[in-house]
């Protein structure tokens, strides 16, 4: 599938999250909401990034946005791993790239290629507290995020370019 941008309307997928909730997208209308691929459950960064979420939930909620994440990785692995941290938003497991195919997310050597020759963030991948031998040897899918208006529009989507490349959580929070 083409990658989406501002104005397309989404896929309305139906899924499982990882406690076993049936997530509908159509249920967020009336809703901002961010959706946030990321890569893998045992990518450090990653976790990392899903730890800041966290922190800032409340922030989010009085912002009056929603945030679904997405991993690439079965429910047992995300459990594992990224489903440690307790977050109190739905995490989608996308073992098979189902969702991301549909929302133009790719996997990049080239991404990962340039990730790996960053010694300042492959520094902080493995002093994070998240590292995991197991995640440089997974499909680079690389991560993206998208903020979707109360009519489940496209206001912004981002595609990553590297393994830790998202959008700003300030920059969400601005989002109005």
């Amino acid at each position: 599938m083409k990658k989406l941008k501002e104005g397309d309307t989404v896929d309305l997928f139906v899924a499982t999250d990882i406690n076993r909730n049936e997530i509908r997208l159509k249920s967020f209308k009336d809703k901002k909401l961010y959706m946030v691929f990321f890569r893998k459950a045992t990518c450090p960064f990653c976790n990392m990034g899903l730890q800041e979420l966290i922190k800032k939930h409340t922030e989010f909620k009085e912002k009056g946005i929603e945030i679904i994440a997405i991993f690439a990785s079965s429910r047992e692995e995300i459990l594992k791993y990224a489903g440690k941290q307790k977050p109190p938003f739905p995490i989608i497991p996308d073992q098979h790239y189902q969702i991301y195919k549909r929302y133009g997310i790719d996997i990049s050597y080239k991404g990962m290629l340039k990730t790996s020759f960053n010694p300042v963030k492959v520094f902080k991948a493995m002093t994070g507290g998240f590292f995991s031998i197991k995640s440089t040897f997974q499909d680079p899918v690389m991560p993206a995020d998208f903020l979707l208006d109360e009519d489940q529009k496209v206001k912004k989507a981002y595609y990553g370019t590297t393994y830790d490349d998202h959008l700003l959580v300030s920059e969400v929070l601005n989002w109005t």
